[in-house]
C-alpha cells in the first residue's frame, strides 16, 4: 500500500491551487479559510468513533462527507466540494498528511519559514517570541515555530530549520566536547 504522504500529495497541492485561485479572486485570507477548514477536518477525522463513520459501507461518499462537512463546520464553499472528493474517492482518512503538505506549501509561498524547535523543558510564550525573533532576524523571513520537549537534551534546545540544525543543547555540547577529547 502506498504512504499516506504519498496518497495526499495531489489532493494537497489541489487544494493549494485552489486556495491560490480563491485569494486572487477574493483576498489573501483565504490560505487561513483553508488551513483552518483543514485543521477543522483533522479534528473530526482523527475524533473518536469517526473511523467507523468514514468507513461504514452502508453509507455512500456523499453521506458522509455531508456528515463530516456539518461535524466540521464548514460552511458553503470550495471546501465542501473538496471534502465531496475526498470522500468519494475514499481519501479522508489521509486529511492530517493533506494538512501537513498545505500547511508546507503555504508556508514557501508565503516565504515562511519553519523551524521545529526541541527543548529540554517545556517553553513559556515569551521564550517562543524570542526564539521567533532571533530567527526572523537571522534569516530575513518570517518564521513559524513548533515547539517540542526532549529531557534527554538535559539543557538548552536544538533548532531545525530544513536540512540545518543548530543544537545549543548540553547534550549536544557533551558529544562535541567528548568527539574533541578523542581525537
Amino acid at each position: 500500500m502506498a504512504e499516506p504522504l504519498t496518497i495526499a500529495r495531489p489532493y494537497a497541492e489541489a487544494a493549494f491551487q485552489l486556495a491560490v485561485d480563491d485569494s486572487q479572486h477574493h483576498s489573501a485570507a483565504q490560505f487561513a479559510v483553508w488551513s483552518q477548514g483543514l485543521q477543522a477536518l483533522v479534528s473530526v477525522v482523527q475524533a473518536p468513533g469517526s473511523e467507523a463513520l468514514i468507513a461504514n459501507p452502508a453509507l455512500s461518499g456523499e453521506q458522509i462527507a455531508q456528515a463530516v462537512i456539518e461535524i466540521a463546520g464548514i460552511g458553503v464553499g470550495p471546501i465542501q466540494g473538496f471534502v465531496q472528493v475526498l470522500a468519494a474517492n475514499e481519501r479522508l482518512s489521509v486529511v492530517a498528511e493533506i494538512a501537513q503538505l498545505f500547511e508546507q506549501a503555504r508556508g514557501a509561498h508565503e516565504g515562511v519559514i519553519d523551524a521545529r524547535v526541541t527543548s529540554a523543558f517545556p517553553m513559556n510564550d515569551a521564550q517562543v517570541a524570542d526564539v521567533v525573533t532571533v530567527l526572523t532576524q537571522r534569516h530575513g523571513r518570517p518564521v513559524k515555530v513548533s515547539v517540542d520537549v526532549d529531557a534527554d537534551l538535559i539543557g538548552g534546545v536544538s533548532i531545525r530549520i530544513g536540512d540545518e540544525v543548530t543544537d545549543l543543547s548540553v547534550r549536544g555540547k557533551l558529544s562535541q566536547l567528548a568527539g574533541a577529547l578523542m581525537h
